[in-house]
């Protein structure tokens, strides 16, 4: 019987020593960090990472509204150039070329005013003004892709900067503590995670602008063939 209360009683104030240990534990609060905090925790090499996504997103859309506008090309465009020169009416296709602002018309004007040369010419003519036409569009593009490409360079070498900063601090305090680790690598690695996102953001607001302007660059071709046939139909009677 004494052993039994015995037991009960050891029991009794191991469940208590628990409990007591439990309550005086100190709990652990989820604890998080916005956005413009991991920004200022990054340090110094975040300057030119916002800098280069700022003229990213600039670039992106001064071309795409670029592009967009030298897109508007009239379906009847065409038809009214042809309905002219069948008629024989070169002045009326030539004002309708100069009051339309598309690189389509641009380039028709000037195969109307080559009319009378060589069909070899007039060809020549047009595909040069629609090369500088593709030129206008594709201008300033190029640095979206090397924000594509140097960005992710920024964010590691932030990364590495800081890392280098640790060990430096682990060497003069000639202690290994992983609090100074991962403390201090987590916050560096924000750099390279903001240099991945402005890398991959920008390569696909550069690629995005190319498949716009590769559908206007097909639009161009079909009217200026649609063109020079229109021009080789009496040399076909």
């Amino acid at each position: 019987m004494g052993l039994l209360l015995q037991i009960t009683t050891t029991t009794t104030a191991i469940a208590d020593t628990a409990a007591a240990a439990l309550t005086s534990a100190p709990v652990k609060t989820e604890q998080s960090i916005s956005l413009l905090e991991l920004v200022i925790k990054g340090g110094p090499i975040m300057i030119p990472l916002g800098l280069l996504s700022i003229a990213a997103i600039y670039i992106f859309f001064e071309r795409f509204f670029t592009v967009k506008r030298f897109s508007k090309i009239d379906n009847n465009f065409i038809n009214q150039i042809k309905d002219f020169v069948h008629h024989g009416n070169i002045d009326a296709a030539k004002s309708l070329c100069k009051n339309t602002d598309t690189p389509v018309a641009r380039m028709i004007d000037k195969g109307l005013s080559r009319l009378g040369k060589p069909i070899r010419e007039i060809e020549s003519s047009i595909e040069n003004q629609g090369k500088l036409e593709i030129y206008k569009m594709e201008r300033n593009i190029s640095f979206l892709g090397t924000i594509a490409g140097i960005a992710p360079m920024f964010g590691f070498l932030g990364t590495i900067f800081g890392v280098i900063k640790i060990f430096y601090q682990i060497s003069l305090e000639n202690s290994l503590q992983i609090d100074t680790i991962s403390g201090g690598l987590y916050v560096k690695m924000i750099t390279s995670a903001a240099g991945l996102l402005i890398g991959i953001f920008a390569y696909i607001m550069y690629h995005y602008i190319i498949h716009l302007i590769d559908r206007v660059v097909n639009k161009m071709e079909i009217n200026a063939v649609e063109f020079i046939d229109l021009l080789e139909e009496p040399a076909k009677k």
